[in-house]
């Protein structure tokens, strides 16, 4: 059986997996998972996967990785179905597979190491790849456990990035990702963007998710100037009320993203928004989940991902007068809900303008504006293809007659 891996939660996670995915030297008959502890919910499913592919693999060594792994190792380690556990360091280096090491390898992210982040360039027959420039995070928001699961943020040189860039260009790709951690941690990191801007073949950059405290009016003004740098800004906003951001430990207030994306579309007007949301955090009201309702709809953010709050052992919040469950899901029901509108109503604007598509599978492909593009039609994975935007195929997915 060749390597299986399976993959939860962020982009950093499946751009190590297509790291060890291309590692040599791997046993056989390998099954890894690699985990996510964003959420509990999160490593519910994870260790739900792990007990549904022992099943299925009765006979496979069984690895577990990932950030769950690392911020619980015994919990894994006892799981009967499982037979090692590597921790996020340990992941990226193929002799720590070979079953003649200890069952659990997952050491402490306090001691500094010089940061050697692996260079994929496959990723799963996708059109687009990804550059990891950064890991860790130096912030302590109440709510979250990956600095526990990560560590500290460390860099890669931009040489580096530059240099693995243009690789993933020779190899076909016209459209990258850069991802991380805290990506705007990163020093100098306009300078940076607008280095790999300019690297010849490449056609699209996005950017990972941003924290709206980072971004600089040098970021801002290269979104004016680069038609390689995409119209499409992710935002870890979490709340659209003051005093919520203060108790979660953010270092920005809705007036910051509010002003943000003023001076985007002043750059940029086409640009478009996305955020991430957490409802029902500790001690929020209807009043201060009403101020994120509004944040979205006065702000115009048309991409949300939304989740309801989730207790992390070991972290501040999870101390403080906690809101029913049943609270936090509904609550995160009405936020998905006006995302949906928005995001309607945004496309319906839409109809009648024209985009480009990087064609993927399926009759599909992503457009400028990180939307799917249904299109009619035999194309090459990889190829982009003008069309004009006729329809609304289903929220999210626009219909395109090619010109």
């Amino acid at each position: 059986m060749p390597v299986q891996i399976i993959t939860f939660g962020c982009r950093l996670n499946a751009y190590e997996s297509a790291a060890i995915q291309e590692m040599s030297g791997l046993p056989d008959n390998i099954v890894i998972v690699n985990t996510c502890a964003v959420t509990g919910e999160a490593e519910r499913q994870c260790r739900q996967m792990i007990r549904k592919l022992r099943r299925e693999h009765p006979d496979a060594y069984l690895v577990v990785t990932g950030c769950a792994a690392q911020v619980h190792p015994e919990l894994y380690a006892q799981m009967p179905e499982v037979d090692r556990v590597l921790g996020n360091r340990e992941k990226l280096n193929a002799d720590n597979f070979t079953p003649e090491k200890p069952a659990v390898l997952a050491a402490g992210l306090d001691t500094p190491v010089d940061f050697k982040a692996p260079e994929p360039v496959f990723f799963d027959g996708r059109c687009r790849a990804f550059i990891q420039i950064q890991q860790g995070c130096n912030n302590h928001c109440t709510f979250c456990i990956v600095p526990q699961a990560r560590g500290k943020s460390v860099y890669l040189p931009a040489q580096k990035i530059l240099n693995h860039a243009r690789k993933l260009v020779d190899r076909g790709y016209a459209e990258i990702n850069l991802t991380g951690v805290e990506i705007t941690d990163y020093p100098d990191f306009a300078k940076l963007v607008e280095a790999l801007t300019k690297i010849n073949g490449l056609k699209r950059l996005r950017l990972g998710s941003l924290d709206p405290a980072c971004i600089r009016d040098d970021l801002i003004s290269l979104f004016g100037r680069s038609d390689i740098l995409q119209p499409h800004v992710h935002l870890s906003a979490q709340s659209g009320d003051n005093m919520i951001l203060k108790r979660m430990a953010r270092r920005h207030t809705r007036e910051d993203i509010l002003t943000l994306c003023q001076k985007l579309r002043a750059a940029r007007p086409d640009i478009v928004f996305g955020a991430d949301f957490i409802t029902g955090f500790p001690t929020e009201t209807d009043e201060m989940f009403r101020n994120t309702i509004d944040l979205t709809e006065t702000a115009g953010l048309t991409h949300l991902h939304v989740f309801p709050y989730s207790v992390r052992p070991g972290t501040p919040a999870a101390k403080m007068p906690q809101i029913p469950v049943p609270v936090r899901k509904e609550r995160a029901k009405i936020l998905r809900d006006a995302g949906e509108r928005l995001l309607f109503e945004y496309m319906r604007g839409r109809i009648g303008q024209t985009a480009v598509v990087l064609y993927e599978t399926d009759q599909k492909g992503l457009c400028e504006h990180y939307l799917n593009v249904h299109v009619a039609g035999r194309f090459k994975a990889g190829e982009f293809i003008p069309v004009r935007l006729t329809g609304i195929k289903q929220t999210g997915i626009f219909e395109g007659s090619v010109l």
